[in-house]
């Protein structure tokens, strides 16, 4: 385990799973410059590691993440800096990419309330569990901006145009029920369950077909925003490599004789 300020990171299970949480409990991990590109190296970092298999995004604490520091962001402001200005290219931009383009499965454990950028972190994942104390807010224009951390894009994916169209304007609060409900993530947990429920998902997907994840992630990516002929030839694109695999190789022999499949993730 490397631990520093903000972020920890935690290595567990053979395969691997590596978890990040945000470590700025005091703070409900609110995204400060140093984060977030501590957040955005760490998550490259998992994504070249081969013996890193599914990755965990977490919060310290009883928040999962509250977004940008407003603290930070009015000081350097003030002080005439322009880093406010482009954090959403130096930062917020790459840490979604990282997550949306990593080929392995990442799942968002939110532990509690998730704000602006910080719920963008949780749409942004594979698969979302969250504590029943949990709650989303979409609070840019409580502050008078727009969406970043590719919240346009990913909001309206999971619960419609409509929908996101509300919870973006009105920046109304969503508890963890009406998150299930609305399809917004995907299971809610008892609080004292979650870490213990997450680590479950994440060892099985570890255990899994790796590439098939990617493959997957990526043929739904080309889906959304594409015609129906654009997914056609990305799944037989994606077909063609994953057939060749021994991933599925295993699999087929293992369907054969009856037993379970052993994935290496290659």
């Amino acid at each position: 385990m490397t631990t520093d300020d903000v972020l920890q990171v935690t290595d567990s299970g053979d395969p691997g799973v590596r978890t990040l949480t945000l470590n700025r409990p005091e703070a409900y991990n609110a995204l400060t410059v140093e984060l977030k590109e501590r957040l955005l190296t760490a998550l490259r970092e998992a994504a070249a590691d081969d013996g890193v298999r599914a990755v965990v995004l977490t919060g310290a604490g009883k928040a999962f993440c509250a977004g940008q520091d407003l603290k930070e962001h009015v000081g350097l402001l003030q002080s005439g800096d322009d880093a406010p200005l482009r954090t959403v290219a130096d930062h917020y931009t790459p840490i979604i990419e990282a997550i949306t383009g990593m080929a392995k499965p990442v799942i968002a454990g939110v532990n509690g309330p998730a704000a602006g950028a910080g719920a963008a972190l949780a749409y942004a994942s594979d698969l979302r569990i969250v504590a029943g104390s949990a709650n989303f807010l979409m609070a840019f224009a409580n502050v008078g901006l727009g969406p970043d951390s590719g919240a346009s894009w990913t909001l309206q994916r999971l619960v419609g145009y409509g929908r996101a169209m509300e919870l973006m304007m009105l920046a109304r609060t969503v508890d963890a029920t009406e998150a299930l409900r609305i399809g917004l993530v995907g299971e809610v947990v008892a609080d004292d369950e979650l870490a213990a429920r997450v680590h479950e998902a994440a060892l099985k997907l570890a255990a899994g077909p790796t590439v098939a994840y990617a493959k997957i992630k990526s043929t739904l990516a080309t889906a959304a925003e594409g015609t129906l002929a654009d997914a056609l030839a990305a799944e037989d694109a994606a077909q063609t490599v994953l057939g060749g695999t021994a991933d599925h190789t295993e699999a087929v022999d293992a369907f054969v004789n009856k037993r379970k499949p052993v994935f290496t993730g290659k």
